[in-house]
C-alpha cells in the first residue's frame, strides 16, 4: 500500500506541473488551482509532496481504508514574482485486494459540521478603553512561525483555524479582555476561552462589533487588505461563517496570500477555490485590524 500511495503521491506532483489537464477526479483540485493561477498570470514552475500514513482501517469485505498527509509545497511564478505556497493535505484512500482504487481528499470542515459550540457574542455594558499598536509584522512572523504545528502554551482543536488567527493577532499585541465570560470579550486563559476566540462565526461579528481593544473595520475588497489582516470564509453563503484566514503576503498583482490552521496552509491565494469546501455560494468578509493612534 506505502509503495502505491508513493507513486500516487508523485503523480500529483507531476500534474501539478503539466500542460496537460487530468481528468481524474483525485486530481481536481490540481486542476482548478492551476486555472486559477492562470487567470492571474501564474504558473507553478516546481511541486514537492511528501506523505505520512495516519490511520489504517480495520479489513472489511477485502476493502482497507488509509487516511493520511501529504505536505505539498508550490513554487509559483507569477509577472517575473516567485513566492513558496504549501499545504497539508488530509486524504483517504481505499485499497481493494491491495489495489488503489480510490482517493479523495478530506473535507474536514464537512466531517465536522453540528460540533460547534454555541457562540453567542455580547458587548460589555461598560467599557473600559483599552490601548494598544497592532504590530503586523509580529503577527505575520508568528503566522509563518506556527503554520504548521500548534504553540503548546494554548489549547489546539480539530478545527483550529480562528484559535490560531487569534494567537496571531494577540501576538502582533491586541490585548485580550472579557474574562472569564465565554460571551464576552476575545480571550483564551488556560482551560477556558471566549467564543470569539475560537469560533468562525463569533469572531466574524466580534470584530467589526469591538469598541475597545482589538477590533476592526471591514473594507469592500481584499486588494484593500494588509498583512495580517483578516479574511472571514462563509463556505455555504447561508450567513454562518466556517473559516478565518491570516494575510501573510501579497502576489504580484496585490492580491491576499493567507496562512490557515486546520487544512494548515502557508501563502495560499485567498479565494479558496481550491478547496474542498469551496462553492459557488461561498461568501467572504474582509477585516482590516484598527488599532490606537
Amino acid at each position: 500500500m506505502r509503495e502505491q500511495l508513493q507513486t500516487h503521491i508523485e503523480k500529483m506532483v507531476q500534474q501539478c506541473v503539466s500542460h496537460t489537464r487530468s481528468t481524474a477526479q483525485s486530481f481536481n483540485k490540481m486542476e482548478i488551482k492551476k486555472e486559477g493561477l492562470q487567470r492571474r498570470s501564474g504558473e507553478i514552475i516546481k511541486a514537492q509532496a511528501t506523505g505520512k500514513i495516519l490511520s489504517l482501517g480495520e479489513e472489511k469485505d477485502d476493502v482497507r481504508s488509509v487516511k493520511y498527509n501529504v505536505h505539498l509545497k508550490y513554487l509559483i511564478k507569477q509577472k517575473g514574482h516567485f513566492y513558496m505556497e504549501e499545504e497539508i493535505e488530509t486524504r483517504m484512500a481505499e485499497f481493494y485486494k491491495g489495489i488503489l482504487v480510490e482517493d479523495k481528499e478530506v473535507n474536514v470542515y464537512e466531517d465536522s459540521a453540528g460540533n460547534f459550540e454555541e457562540e453567542a457574542v455580547k458587548e460589555e455594558e461598560s467599557l473600559e478603553r483599552i490601548s494598544y499598536q497592532y504590530n503586523r509584522l509580529k503577527a505575520v512572523q508568528y503566522a509563518e512561525r506556527w503554520w504548521n504545528s500548534n504553540n503548546p502554551a494554548y489549547q489546539s482543536f480539530e478545527v483550529d483555524c480562528t484559535n490560531y488567527i487569534s494567537q496571531c493577532l494577540h501576538a502582533g499585541g491586541a490585548p485580550p479582555r472579557g474574562y472569564p465570560n465565554r460571551a464576552q470579550g476575545w480571550w483564551m486563559r488556560s482551560n477556558n476561552w471566549s467564543y470569539s476566540w475560537t469560533v468562525a462565526n463569533s469572531m466574524r461579528w466580534y470584530l467589526p462589533g469591538s469598541k475597545v481593544g482589538l477590533r476592526a473595520r471591514e473594507v469592500s475588497s481584499p486588494d484593500k487588505l494588509l498583512l495580517g489582516d483578516v479574511i472571514c470564509y462563509d463556505f455555504q453563503g447561508d450567513g454562518r461563517f466556517d473559516h478565518t484566514t491570516i494575510v501573510t503576503g501579497k502576489d504580484a498583482m496585490g492580491m491576499p496570500l493567507v496562512n490557515a490552521h486546520t487544512t494548515n496552509s502557508r501563502m495560499r491565494y485567498w479565494a479558496y477555490e481550491d478547496s474542498t469546501a469551496y462553492t459557488p455560494n461561498m461568501k467572504y468578509k474582509f477585516f482590516t485590524i484598527v488599532a490606537d493612534e
